[in-house]
């Protein structure tokens, strides 16, 4: 048998052009993937972080929302209190309504005024 292979090499120096060629197409290849692989990644992170952060905002807005309600709702009953304080403040400011209530829930009597206190519940029957 012999060693020699009966097949020639045509333009060998070509073929080692042609096959370096091919090898830094492959290198390119693998780098861009790698950089794709880094691009996809840092994007994948990116949205990931953004939508936590936006997340965690609209929980934040929906408790502040939530928090402005309950406050406006107190906020509409001490006016309604405050407004009820003054019309008593005012109303204590007169003399008549004064004597009013001390005539009716401490029974204040003038010089020859009989009180008479009437029970205040409905018939039983």
């Amino acid at each position: 048998m012999p060693s020699k292979s009966n097949v020639s090499h045509i333009n060998e120096a070509y073929i080692q052009q042609h096959d370096a060629h091919l090898i830094r197409q492959q290198k390119r290849k693998k780098k861009l993937k790698r950089r794709l692989a880094l691009f996809a990644a840092i994007v994948v992170a990116t949205v990931t972080i953004f939508t936590t952060y936006h997340l965690n905002q609209r929980a934040k807005l929906a408790e502040m929302q939530t928090e402005y309600e309950e406050l406006s709702h107190q906020l509409t009953n001490l006016e309604k209190e405050e407004k009820q304080l003054t019309e008593e403040v005012e109303l204590l400011n007169d003399e008549e309504y004064l004597l009013q209530i001390a005539k009716t829930n401490y029974f204040f009597t003038e010089e020859g005024e009989i009180v008479f206190k009437l029970p205040e519940e409905d018939p039983s029957y």
